[in-house]
């Protein structure tokens, strides 16, 4: 399922991460300059990034909550027959073996 998966490289994704990243920058700042006032601004900047990638998702610019299966997958699940090659171990002929794959 990894290979449908964006691994959070979406839109939202990206913006909330940078939008943090300036919160966290500008917290950090007023840290050593020993500015209150500026740290809660970075904290409140911090949380609006995260604001901002939910609306984004929910817009549909992020990861789909539910990946599409493949169709060989979602043929397999159902419990249909495959048929597959498997040499024989004596005379090194390939012989035809089906199985039932039950999900």
């Amino acid at each position: 399922m990894a290979g449908h998966s964006h691994h959070g490289n979406t839109p939202a994704a990206w913006t909330a991460v940078l939008i943090v990243f300036v919160g966290f920058s500008i917290g950090s700042a007023y840290t050593v300059m020993a500015e209150p006032l500026g740290v809660l601004a970075g904290a409140v900047v911090v949380a609006l990034g995260g604001v901002v990638g939910l609306v984004m998702r929910a817009m549909g610019l992020g990861q789909p909550t539910t990946p599409a299966r493949p169709a060989t997958a979602s043929a397999t699940a159902a419990g249909a027959t495959a048929t597959a090659a498997v040499p024989a171990p004596a005379s090194g002929e390939s012989e035809q073996k089906s199985t039932t794959v039950s999900g």
